[in-house]
């Protein structure tokens, strides 16, 4: 059995990853999700778009979950809201990112095969525990940020995430969400009202 020697091993972990080849991939990944749909976009069919054979793309993605997870997840970054202290406003530009993030044709495409593939594979929890990315840091950081007067500390900032993420998650797969066009202000408004102190007289 063919093996390599060490000297030819750390020749092959120095090697820079061509990132061109990263970037044709991953293009071509996107285009395919938004004209062939998830099924439609496997290994040999982005060696084919991209230009690149299909043992270079093996050599740095194990399967098609992999590029596809790469090529639509890099959006999430764009939920990096720098907290400013203003919690309407950083909540309404944190939900827009995130709505962007998970609206993307590319990903839209790709999220209802990706969940089924996770849950097929076994994976628990809350969706973002499958995602690469959680956006769930930044939320926290602008709740810190608010106001100490605002934001009730009894409530758990967990839930109140995790509410705002299915609500994205249906606003960008679910049909009948989608068409009822609610503005992200009203997200935001409920979001504000999770958060706030509830008046004595509920309380009781």
């Amino acid at each position: 059995m063919w093996s390599m020697t060490e000297e030819q091993s750390s020749r092959h972990r120095g090697r820079p990853r061509d990132l061109n080849i990263d970037t044709r991939v991953l293009e071509a990944t996107r285009d395919l999700l938004e004209e062939r749909g998830f099924e439609g976009t496997n290994v040999q069919s982005i060696a084919e778009r991209s230009g690149e054979h299909a043992s270079a793309i093996y050599r740095r993605w194990p399967s098609r979950i992999e590029i596809i997870e790469e090529a639509v997840f890099p959006g999430f970054s764009s939920v990096d809201v720098r907290p400013t202290g203003d919690l309407r406003r950083d909540l309404r530009r944190f939900t827009r990112a995130y709505l962007s993030a998970f609206g993307a044709p590319a990903a839209r495409a790709a999220m209802p095969g990706l969940l089924a593939t996770y849950q097929s594979a076994g994976r628990s929890g809350a969706p973002e525990a499958w995602l690469p990315v959680s956006a769930r840091p930044q939320f926290l950081d602008i709740l810190l940020a608010a106001p100490d007067d605002i934001v009730d500390s009894s409530v758990d900032p967990n839930d109140v995430y995790d509410v705002i993420l299915g609500a994205i998650l249906a606003k960008t797969l679910v049909p009948t969400v989608i068409e009822r066009r609610r503005p992200v202000e009203r997200l935001v408004d409920l979001t504000i009202r999770m958060l706030q102190f509830a008046p004595a007289d509920l309380i009781r």
